[in-house]
This record gives C-alpha cells, sequence and structure tokens, in this order.
C-alpha cells in the first residue's frame, strides 16, 4: 500500500511515514540507507546537521534519480547554532551540504534556553524567502510553544518530539492538535529495548505483525508522520508494511498504558 499523505498548516502535503537519519556510528552505510528507502517508495528524509552525515544524504538522494520535487526533506539547525545570523548560517551549510536548493521543512532542533526566538525569527525569514516550504520545531512541549506564540508571526507546522507508548503524553499531542500543528514522532521503535515487552508481543502477535510494526502503526493511528530509523533495506520494508491493518481501540488503549518515561533522548521538559 502507498504511504498516506498528511496536510500541513500551510497546505503543504507531508508523507505520514518517512526514514530517520540519526545514524552515528553508521555513517558510511547512510547513504545506501537512503538510496533503499527511496528505491522502496520512502519520500519523506528526515536529516539535522548535528547527525554529521548531510552530505552522504544528498549524495543518496542525487543517486536515487529521484525528483526533487517529489522528495520531502526536512533538517534541523542545532542548538550551537542558534541566534539570527548563526541559524541563517546554518540553514546555507544545511543547504549545501545536501545539495539541494531548498528544504520542505526546517526545525529547531531543541529549545535552547537562549536565542529562541531570533532563532524562529530567522526561520520566519526564510519560509517567506521560500527557502523553506514549511517550518516548525522539534522537542517543544506545550510549555515551549506558549512562549513561541507570544512572539510567532507564523504557527509552526509540525512539531516533531520522541512519540512512542512509554513516553506518550497524550496532553503534550492533543496541545499541539488544538493548534493546528502537525505532530511528528521520533524513535518510535526505542531502539530495540522494547522488544520483548509483554504487551507488545502479545497484541502484535494478535496482528501477525512484530512490535517493531505495532509500535510503527501505534503513531499512525494517533495521527502523527513517524520516521522510523534503520540502515538495512529489510527493516526499511518492514518498518513500512504497516497500512494493511488497524489497531482496535481497545489495544491503543492498553498500549497506551505502557508510560514508564523511557526515552532514547533528552526529556524537553528539563528545558
Amino acid at each position: 500500500m502507498s504511504i498516506p499523505f498528511v496536510t500541513l498548516n500551510n497546505g503543504i502535503s507531508m508523507p505520514q511515514l518517512g526514514l530517520g537519519l540519526y545514524a552515528p556510528k553508521q555513517q558510511n552505510e547512510v547513504k545506501q540507507s537512503v538510496l533503499d528507502a527511496l528505491d522502496l517508495g520512502i519520500r519523506l528524509i528526515d536529516s539535522a546537521a548535528i547527525y554529521g552525515n548531510e552530505q552522504e544524504v544528498g549524495q543518496g538522494i542525487v543517486a536515487s534519480g529521484v525528483t526533487r520535487k517529489d522528495l520531502f526533506v526536512t533538517s534541523k539547525v542545532w542548538m550551537d547554532d542558534m541566534g539570527y545570523d548563526a541559524t541563517l548560517h546554518a540553514f546555507d551549510k544545511t543547504l549545501n551540504d545536501l545539495g539541494v536548493e531548498y528544504l520542505d521543512l526546517y526545525l529547531i532542533h531543541w529549545p535552547k534556553d537562549t536565542a529562541r526566538k531570533e532563532t524562529w525569527k530567522a526561520l520566519e525569514s526564510l519560509y517567506e524567502q521560500k527557502l523553506c516550504r514549511s517550518i516548525g520545531v522539534s522537542n517543544y512541549y506545550k510549555k515551549h510553544l506558549e512562549e513561541l506564540f507570544l512572539h510567532a508571526n507564523i504557527c509552526p507546522a509540525v512539531n516533531q518530539f520522541e512519540l512512542s507508548p512509554f513516553c506518550y503524553m497524550p496532553e503534550e499531542l492533543a496541545f499541539n492538535q488544538e493548534h493546528g500543528i502537525q505532530v511528528e514522532g521520533y524513535a518510535p521503535l526505542v531502539r530495540g529495548w522494547k522488544k520483548d515487552d509483554s504487551v507488545l508481543n502479545e497484541i502484535a502477535t494478535h496482528y501477525g505483525k512484530s512490535t517493531y510494526q505495532l509500535l510503527v502503526r501505534w503513531n499512525i493511528e494517533l495521527g502523527a508522520v513517524t520516521i522510523p530509523k534503520s540502515v538495512k533495506r529489510a527493516r526499511i520494508q518492514e518498518n513500512m508494511d504497516v497500512f494493511d491493518f488497524h489497531i482496535s481501540t481497545d489495544d491503543m488503549k492498553q498500549l497506551s498504558q505502557l508510560f514508564d518515561n523511557t526515552r532514547v533522548a533528552w526529556d524537553p521538559r528539563d528545558f
């Protein structure tokens, strides 16, 4: 089945499933993983400057032969590059490394205490110059968004944060949805740490799916965009095979009660 799209608050279409590219120990495999993902039908590529592999990502995009207009390319400005001018410089480097003329989505990677306001203003400038088709934030919870709303001229189109049953905060999801911000969940597979969870295994077995597929589908059922990361073609394909089943209301409820604050990244509440 083909990957569905969501429509962002500025009318832009975004694939609901993509490829996450956080792979610090697998630098030499990133180009091939991009090639494999695009060959399999993935069109959303989620990169970031701090991952240190945007040149490889760009090489994979070029080698794939997929036309630019058919891709949805995301990147993020890292904390060390926040501030108005610094963000613009970081953006230019990302474009150069990726070998593209524009981004489909540019995000503030983390809500660093200082320079959040100036960084958002830089993103608004890039959007107004049509260098980004959409802009947003990452790892922002309600308190960060409420602060941003005080000075933003443009509402974020996307908020990307960690999303699995084990760090599920429904009030955060609801706050974004109420404000028309598309949630994008990263680390849906929790790096495999929960693959032996008894509840996951019981429910996955019921649907004839792996626990990984169940976790990806859980994100989809919530209406989130999701970007499971893998550098292996077979696993990328497995992560895509989630559109031929639905999780029942009762099973969704059971999964949503697994919260134990297991996270692969920092907790945004600490920012």
